[in-house]
């Protein structure tokens, strides 16, 4: 067995610096070894590397109540963090034996939970459920040489925030991103015998993997690796091109009825931004609102603040500006 180190993160509950950690750490350290990091976040949304915020994320509740969205190096689905939620990443030799099978990473939490008599098991979607309600999920992170397997616990999150913020609007999307599985949930503290707090919890995860290693050994973060981290954390992960623009392309398709009438725009939204505007049967404004938001990002602020400023051209084709803009951001 390799040696394992536990990595100090200093207990930063700031989402960017852990996800940059992580990215760091199996980019980085000595491939010769093994590597554990435990970690908490404050509130935030977690998307997969291949997913589409705007098919994932309740934009309208994330930004009402400031949780942010930042993306991953893994591929999975979407997850909510919040300090009720222990999150675990494990950092090993890349062997085609480990690739794609999660049992190998998730066993010993899953003997941790069971020796709680808590009746865990993985499921086809690499999932911890319990009467298959999730309690955990889990994704992959590859390089030549090294594999990242990290996954959440459900301790006692907020599961009402973790619904609003998943929660998206009955839209129609065309794209290729990858799709959440949408799983029933339910928080650990809720199903255990005997109450515990999280720390408590968190030890007796942290013991179940320990005791699967010959020898554990605490590994420091440098000055010069904490720059790196700092730097990755906000030149990458605060950064909304690799949050929002590293989206697949996409089309929506939104419907209105309004006085005007009743309208159907077809949008389409390269990394992130509007590349083309279609509405039924009207040509000549499709091309007026291509040319006006081309390139634009596609949020509802930044499209409210270009219908405000251009808001005159608009009224020859007899729809108001918050009509407008419940047909091309209809969230």
């Amino acid at each position: 067995m390799q040696n394992l180190f536990i990595i100090n993160n200093k207990n930063t509950q700031d989402p960017k610096i852990n996800l940059a950690m992580e990215e760091y750490a199996v980019r980085n350290l000595d491939p010769s070894y093994e590597y554990i990091l435990f970690y908490v976040n404050n509130p935030s949304v977690i998307i997969g590397r291949h997913q589409n915020v705007w098919e994932e994320v309740n934009l309208n509740y994330t930004d009402k109540n400031a949780i942010p969205i930042i993306r991953r190096i893994s591929g999975g689905g979407t997850v909510y963090h919040d300090p009720g939620n222990l999150n675990y990443s494990i950092i090993t030799s890349y062997d085609k034996k480990k690739f794609n099978n999660y049992r190998i990473f998730t066993e010993p939490v899953i003997k941790a939970l069971q020796h709680l008599c808590i009746k865990a098991e993985l499921n086809s979607h690499n999932a911890i459920v319990v009467n298959n309600k999730k309690i955990s999920g889990n994704a992959q992170f590859t390089s030549k040489n090294r594999i990242l397997s990290h996954g959440t616990l459900l301790f006692n999150t907020d599961l009402s925030a973790l619904e609003k913020s998943l929660q998206v609007k009955n839209t129609h999307f065309k794209s290729k991103a990858r799709k959440s599985i949408k799983n029933r949930v339910i928080n650990i503290s809720e199903i255990l015998l005997k109450k515990m707090t999280f720390t408590e919890f968190k030890y007796i995860i942290e013991q179940s993997i320990y005791n699967t290693r010959d020898q554990i050994q605490p590994y420091e973060f440098s000055f010069n690796e904490w720059n790196s981290i700092k730097y990755l954390a906000n030149d990458k992960y605060s950064d909304w091109d690799w949050n929002f623009g590293q989206s697949p392309d996409f089309f929506v398709q939104h419907s209105l009825e309004c006085s005007s009438g009743r309208f159907k725009a077809d949008i389409m939204v390269r990394k992130g931004k509007i590349e083309k505007v279609e509405l039924l049967g009207l040509a000549d404004l499709s091309h007026l609102l291509t040319h006006i938001f081309k390139d634009i990002r596609y949020l509802k602020d930044d499209i409210h603040m270009i219908i405000n400023q251009k808001g005159q051209i608009f009224h020859d084709f007899q729809i108001s500006e918050d009509d407008l803009l419940k047909l091309i951001f209809n969230f």
